[in-house]
């Protein structure tokens, strides 16, 4: 590391004095109040809410540690910063593990650049020091085996089919059935359509139709990697197997839906009393009628009542991990599992399956082959492996 890095002090600050007209920063413009708080609230949904509020907990943690220490917070110095990141670093559980990882960390660091751009100053993560210090925590963390990262386990098609078999097998009664409806179209229509937590709770009724030829045409509205909302529709195609069909689950669901919104819960006992047994494909049948703008995944009240209010991404979470407990998984690999099992099951299979990476991709919405080689290491490490035609 530069030496000159540790020996700047923090009033060590050169305010460059503008030489020439075309470098005077222009007036503030003189904007009704209806305009600016128009302005200030498009800037802010510019992030996801998720990441606000990240933000907003990492900057108030980062605040208070510059009060407590007896440094300034805005701006902050690079070493400043450098020694925050370095006494987090060294904070540990009581079982003698380190509390916070280097992702958490770097996150950490962006959060105070956010502010600090917003306040109109530099970011401080943008200064060698910084960075440098994020690096030697890293290699610190790699050195002695500590925070390893910890993706979820995947689940392959076999486990989908194994969960969801189990789930029907296990309804004995009309509310039995309407969760069972619900976390069945969970695992298909997530695991088929490669789906984050995320995209699968922000889907309304409208979202997802039946073609005629192709299955479900899912539109999503926006995505992690579509935070403008360009939009993309996923197909989900009809599958030989009514057991296995997400065309099949998404269809049950929605005759639950619209039951439930036509008449409520009474409605939606008739339905279960009445129906047929699921013995064949259900997706070429009549297509309910929902309200459009409606969540299409909501929560189920323990008396049978559906929520108006759409499933959180932490339910969805506890779905796979109950479910995959019911089928009689090892309490282990329960533990490894989690809303990212769906997508992450998706992209294991499909490279097993023989599938190249741009079909993959076509379909997930990833942005390049290198994010999908992270679950080919991990989850299919024989896949195009030399290793395999050794002749041993």
């Amino acid at each position: 590391m530069p030496d000159d890095l540790l020996s700047r002090r923090p009033d060590d600050v050169s305010v460059p004095v503008p030489t020439s007209p075309d470098s005077v920063a222009p007036s503030v413009p003189a904007l009704p109040v209806e305009t600016l708080t128009q302005v200030a609230g498009a800037a802010a949904r510019s992030r996801s809410e998720s990441t606000r509020r990240n933000y907003a907990a990492d900057w108030q943690r980062f605040t208070a540690w510059c009060g407590r220490e007896g440094h300034a917070a805005l701006p902050a110095h690079p070493l400043t910063v450098a020694a925050y990141l370095h006494d987090a670093a060294a904070t540990v559980t009581e079982a003698g593990e380190r509390t916070y990882s280097p992702s958490t960390l770097a996150r950490w660091v962006a959060g105070i650049g956010y502010h600090h751009r917003r306040a109109g100053h530099p970011a401080p993560g943008a200064d060698e020091l910084v960075t440098a210090t994020l690096s030697g925590i890293r290699r610190d963390y790699a050195a002695a085996g500590e925070r390893p990262r910890t993706p979820r386990a995947p689940l392959l098609t076999a486990d989908i089919v194994t969960i969801v078999e189990r789930a029907r097998a296990d309804s004995t009664s009309w509310a039995d059935e309407v969760l069972e409806r619900r976390d069945t179209a969970i695992f298909l229509v997530g695991f088929a359509g490669a789906f984050r937590r995320s995209e699968l709770v922000a889907l309304t009724c409208r979202d997802v139709s039946l073609h005629r030829l192709d299955g479900l045409h899912i539109r999503l509205r926006k995505s992690k990697t579509d935070q403008e909302g360009r939009g993309s529709v996923r197909a989900l195609p009809f599958t030989h197997s009514h057991a296995s069909c997400p065309p099949c689950a998404w269809m049950r669901w929605a005759q639950v839906v619209a039951a439930f919104d036509a008449g409520g819960r009474p409605a939606v006992i008739r339905l279960l009393r009445t129906a047929e047994p699921f013995d064949g494909h259900v997706c070429r049948g009549p297509r309910p009628r929902m309200v459009p703008s409606s969540p299409w995944l909501r929560a189920i009240r323990k008396n049978g009542n559906l929520s108006d209010t759409a499933l959180s991404g932490a339910a969805v979470h506890q779905v796979i991990r109950r479910r995959a407990e019911q089928a009689g998984y090892d309490p282990e690999i329960v533990q490894q599992l989690g809303g990212h099992s769906l997508r992450a099951g998706f992209v294991t299979q499909a490279f097993r399956n023989g599938a190249s990476a741009h079909a993959i991709m076509r379909h997930t919405g990833h942005s390049t082959p290198a994010m999908l080689e992270t679950y080919a290491r991990e989850h299919a490490p024989l896949i195009g492996n030399a290793v395999t035609n050794l002749g041993l």
